[in-house]
């Protein structure tokens, strides 16, 4: 301990008597200098990260120091549009886009440009990660419904009939078997004309 009565603040040099002393790394701190370098948010022994002699809450040190690149964003499914300039950081400038003259196209953009797959419903492309099949065609998703009732199918609830999908009561109706004693479900009888 030096002479004067405590140990020197790691921020401002100042002594720190022991009623309002903070200790970390082995450094005395003010309870009013223990503070983020970047965005002066209190600190405590569970929010503060150590960068040589810098504190920082946990939050900036990511930023400054953390990994960088898609996939490692502020967490919590938050978009940030921080380009860590605040934090020293220089933000690298993105390359204008310049489409590809190649005649020699990959198999699978040939794939794609040929049309293979495309939803009978809105007749538009259907890609593997929307892809449903059904009744021998490519569905997307929110085209895998009902042509009469837009109920929502799946594999076990379909029937089809002439490329069109329905679930099975309205393919009951439509299609199945007509007159007395054919009735509408639930002991119902219905007499067709």
């Amino acid at each position: 301990m030096p002479f004067g009565g405590g140990n020197k603040c790691g921020c401002c040099q100042k002594t720190v008597y022991f009623a309002e002393e903070v200790q970390c790394e082995g450094k005395s701190w003010h309870k009013s200098c223990f503070l983020c370098m970047v965005c002066k948010k209190n600190l405590d022994s569970t929010t503060v990260a150590v960068h040589v002699d810098e504190i920082y809450c946990k939050s900036c040190y990511g930023k400054k120091y953390g990994p960088k690149g898609y996939g490692f964003g502020g967490g919590a499914g938050t978009l940030s549009m921080d380009t860590g300039e605040g934090l020293g950081i220089k933000p690298e400038g993105q390359a204008p886009h310049r489409p590809t003259n190649n005649p020699n196209a990959s198999k699978f953009a040939q794939k794609a440009a040929t049309g293979s797959d495309v939803c009978p419903r809105c007749e538009k492309t259907v890609y593997a990660a929307e892809k449903v099949i059904g009744g021998g065609n490519s569905w997307h998703k929110g085209c895998f419904r009902c042509a009469k009732c837009g109920k929502g199918l799946e594999s076990t609830t379909l029937a089809d009939k002439d490329g069109e999908i329905f679930c099975k009561g309205c393919y009951a109706k439509c299609f199945g078997p007509k007159g007395f004693g054919f009735g509408q479900g639930a002991g119902a009888l219905a007499h067709a004309q």
